[in-house]
């Protein structure tokens, strides 16, 4: 598989990143008060929907993808393993992949066309100023603090996985702009895999310096997406080893296809429960608010 040719590590202190590897920094304006609950149609299959959800995705093909590729400079590599794996992929697949731009699922969309995936979004944004692009573009709320409404979204997902779609996890949480280091994933993503007994696809995010005529377009770094080849759950152990052993798997894979060795200790493990850890490069991260 063709690879991006450098690594290139932004070290950006432009972002406030917090403390927390899954936190949120972003601040979303509105709130439309949607109530996400045991009764909300996480899946939306209304005639209604379903064609302002076509008419989405004709924009997003025909103008958003061209935006993203001029904002990013995008390039994509590995998309020969949607080919070699396509009688796999259209059984249903998760793929996983670090979350570190504005623009990254429009950037996903247009790395695995013409699949067109669904994606778990946090719920602050699906009541925000974006959400019905959001909700159009296959985004789906996860409620907060209601045990109906978590299994509702739960077997929504696995619905989809089971019917043969794509979803798609930010498995580390939460989006950090520019950021290089491969954050900890949750074992929550991984366990719709292992329920489901479909494959993980991993992605990865990385960057490259903008060169020649590209510095007076470009003051950031340019962004390639690597594809990775299918992960597949261990079925002969419990499933909670299966889930970890999947999300350490998926989690050294989109290292690699970022450019990263998930051996060299530079960068946050993968074992650290989402809690505080030591940026190399970002020492004075922003410390959690007291409740």
């Amino acid at each position: 598989m063709k690879k991006p040719k450098e690594y290139f590590d932004p070290k950006s202190t432009e972002f406030p990143y917090p403390a927390k590897t899954d936190q949120h920094y972003l601040v979303v304006k509105k709130d439309d008060g949607t109530v996400f609950d045991e009764n909300y149609p996480y899946v939306d299959k209304s005639k209604k929907f379903l064609f302002k959800k076509r008419l989405t995705r004709v924009g997003v093909c025909t103008i958003g993808f061209l935006a993203a590729k001029i904002r990013y400079g995008l390039r994509v590599y590995g998309r020969e393993n949607l080919k070699k794996h396509k009688e796999v992929l259209k059984k249903g697949v998760m793929s996983v992949s670090n979350h570190v731009l504005m623009w990254d699922y429009l950037c996903l969309m247009y790395a695995i066309r013409p699949f067109n995936p669904y994606h778990p979004s946090w719920d602050v944004n699906c009541r925000g100023e974006n959400k019905n692009f959001i909700r159009m573009v296959g985004g789906i709320p996860v409620p907060k603090n209601d045990r109906k409404a978590l299994m509702a979204f739960s077997r929504a997902f696995e619905e989809l996985l089971n019917e043969g779609n794509w979803v798609h996890f930010y498995a580390e949480g939460s989006m950090w702009e520019y950021y290089a280091p491969i954050r900890p994933f949750k074992k929550g993503a991984m366990t719709y895999a292992v329920r489901t007994a479909k494959p993980v696809l991993p992605i990865g995010f990385s960057y490259r310096q903008p060169k020649g005529l590209q510095k007076l377009f470009h003051k950031r770094p340019l962004v390639n997406v690597t594809i990775g080849e299918p992960i597949f759950p261990d079925e002969s152990l419990p499933k909670a080893e299966a889930v970890e052993k999947l999300m350490i798997a998926a989690h050294q894979a989109v290292c690699r296809l970022a450019g990263i060795n998930p051996e060299d200790n530079l960068y946050p493990p993968v074992f650290c429960d989402n809690d505080r850890v030591d940026y190399y490069f970002n020492p004075k991260a922003v410390p959690l608010k007291k409740d």
